[in-house]
Protein backbone atom coordinates (compact mmCIF):
# COMPACT_ATOMS: atom_id res chain seq x y z
CA UNK A 1 0.00 0.00 0.00
CA UNK A 2 1.62 3.29 -1.14
CA UNK A 3 0.40 6.27 1.23
CA UNK A 4 1.40 10.16 0.28
CA UNK A 5 0.00 13.02 1.75
CA UNK A 6 -1.07 16.11 -0.96
CA UNK A 7 0.13 19.24 0.32
CA UNK A 8 -3.56 20.38 -0.10
CA UNK A 9 -4.45 23.14 2.63
CA UNK A 10 -6.58 21.45 5.85
CA UNK A 11 -10.47 22.25 6.39
CA UNK A 12 -11.95 23.45 9.30
CA UNK A 13 -15.64 21.58 10.13
CA UNK A 14 -17.57 23.00 12.08
CA UNK A 15 -20.52 20.58 11.95
CA UNK A 16 -17.83 17.79 13.65
CA UNK A 17 -15.26 20.11 14.81
CA UNK A 18 -12.75 18.66 13.20
CA UNK A 19 -9.29 19.93 10.56
CA UNK A 20 -9.57 17.64 7.76
CA UNK A 21 -6.78 15.92 5.27
CA UNK A 22 -6.46 14.04 2.45
CA UNK A 23 -4.36 11.08 2.07
CA UNK A 24 -3.65 9.24 -1.16
CA UNK A 25 -3.66 5.54 -0.90
CA UNK A 26 -2.66 3.67 -3.90
CA UNK A 27 -3.49 6.76 -5.61
CA UNK A 28 -7.07 6.91 -4.46
CA UNK A 29 -8.05 9.78 -2.32
CA UNK A 30 -8.85 8.88 1.51
CA UNK A 31 -10.45 11.62 3.74
CA UNK A 32 -8.65 12.06 7.29
CA UNK A 33 -9.70 14.35 10.25
CA UNK A 34 -8.08 15.00 13.72
CA UNK A 35 -10.31 16.06 16.38
CA UNK A 36 -9.81 20.00 17.68
CA UNK A 37 -9.63 18.03 20.81
CA UNK A 38 -6.29 16.43 19.92
CA UNK A 39 -5.06 19.40 18.25
CA UNK A 40 -5.72 21.49 22.04
CA UNK A 41 -4.95 18.58 24.28
CA UNK A 42 -1.12 17.05 21.97
CA UNK A 43 -0.23 20.64 19.95
CA UNK A 44 -0.98 23.59 22.13
CA UNK A 45 -4.29 25.08 20.43
CA UNK A 46 -5.96 27.49 22.14
CA UNK A 47 -9.62 26.09 22.99
CA UNK A 48 -12.36 27.80 20.79
CA UNK A 49 -10.10 29.36 18.57
CA UNK A 50 -10.41 28.06 14.43
CA UNK A 51 -7.09 29.91 13.85
CA UNK A 52 -4.98 28.15 16.61
CA UNK A 53 -6.64 25.46 15.64
CA UNK A 54 -5.01 25.50 11.77
CA UNK A 55 -2.11 26.93 13.27
CA UNK A 56 -2.06 23.93 15.40
CA UNK A 57 -2.31 21.27 13.04
CA UNK A 58 0.23 23.12 10.05
CA UNK A 59 2.36 23.16 13.33
CA UNK A 60 2.32 19.15 13.80
CA UNK A 61 1.21 17.84 10.25
CA UNK A 62 4.50 15.78 10.06
CA UNK A 63 3.20 13.92 13.22
CA UNK A 64 -0.07 14.49 12.53
CA UNK A 65 0.20 12.69 8.92
CA UNK A 66 2.82 9.89 10.54
CA UNK A 67 -0.62 8.66 13.00
CA UNK A 68 -3.04 9.35 9.84
CA UNK A 69 -0.44 6.74 8.20
CA UNK A 70 -0.57 4.08 10.92
CA UNK A 71 -4.03 4.26 10.73
CA UNK A 72 -4.76 4.09 7.71
CA UNK A 73 -2.27 1.06 6.98
CA UNK A 74 -4.07 -0.67 10.45
CA UNK A 75 -7.31 -0.03 8.23
CA UNK A 76 -6.20 -0.80 5.36
CA UNK A 77 -7.24 2.53 3.78
CA UNK A 78 -10.19 3.32 5.02
CA UNK A 79 -11.00 6.93 6.41
CA UNK A 80 -9.38 8.04 9.72
CA UNK A 81 -10.64 10.11 12.43
CA UNK A 82 -7.77 11.22 14.55
CA UNK A 83 -8.76 11.61 18.37
CA UNK A 84 -6.88 12.42 21.49
CA UNK A 85 -6.89 9.27 22.60
CA UNK A 86 -4.57 8.44 19.90
CA UNK A 87 -1.59 10.66 20.85
CA UNK A 88 0.59 10.01 23.98
CA UNK A 89 -0.39 11.64 27.39
CA UNK A 90 1.18 15.55 27.24
CA UNK A 91 1.55 17.55 24.25
CA UNK A 92 3.92 17.25 21.24
CA UNK A 93 4.39 20.88 19.94
CA UNK A 94 3.96 24.03 21.78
Amino acid sequence: MIIRFPADAPLYRDANLTVVFPALVDGARVPCAISVEALEDHFGALPANRDAWMQAFDAGRTRIEAVARAHLELSNGTPVLLKSGHFPPGRLCS
